[in-house]
């Protein structure tokens, strides 16, 4: 009597096994689906200001959000995902998280781009130490912004919004996690 119980149990486990395995493992349709994403992306950005194929043809590397959602009331925050690229090529994601406070209501979201100047730049944010904090410069994207942009400390960021409608006087910071490939 005491086996069925038992039987049972072991079976959902190894159900909920096999489907945790699906879920943490290799989804190729995800990721076609996040690759276009990133790909309409850096379209987007190109078309809102044709200047900026200079920085994706100069930058040591860059990373790709196509969409950070944000939102708040006194305190806010956000959160995004991304894809890191070197010198071009595809080399691992990134999450973006932001933390806010002061005066805030309302909730966006974003497309975010960020280049760096060499490859030191870019290892400090591999190595996860590297934060954006509410000094950087960020530049939003319209025709003609990102001639007159240079890097501020081996790092341009430039941003397009998407939609929703915020209004906010904070203090904050964005904190960055990098996966590799």
């Amino acid at each position: 009597m005491r086996k069925a119980p038992i039987y049972g149990l072991v079976t959902i486990c190894l159900i909920v096994l096999l489907h945790m395995s699906t879920w943490a493992g290799w989804d190729p349709a995800r990721e076609q689906k996040e690759r276009t994403l990133v790909e309409e992306t850096i379209v987007k950005f190109k078309q809102a200001d044709p200047s900026m194929k200079v920085f994706f043809a100069k930058a040591y590397g860059y990373v790709v959000f196509p969409s950070i959602g944000k939102g708040g009331f006194i305190i806010g925050g956000g959160h995004g995902d991304g894809w890191v690229y070197e010198k071009g090529r595809h080399i691992g994601r990134a999450t973006v998280t932001e933390l806010t406070v002061g005066a805030q209501i309302g909730g966006q979201s974003f497309s975010e781009i960020i280049f760096f100047a060499d490859k030191s730049r870019l290892d400090d944010f591999k190595r996860g130490n590297w934060e954006l904090d509410a000094q950087a410069s960020v530049i939003l994207v319209k025709s003609g912004a990102s001639k007159d942009a240079s890097y501020d400390r081996g790092v341009a960021v430039f941003t397009m919004p998407k939609s929703g409608l915020m209004a906010e006087a904070t203090v904050g910071g964005q904190k960055f996690q990098y996966i590799p490939k």
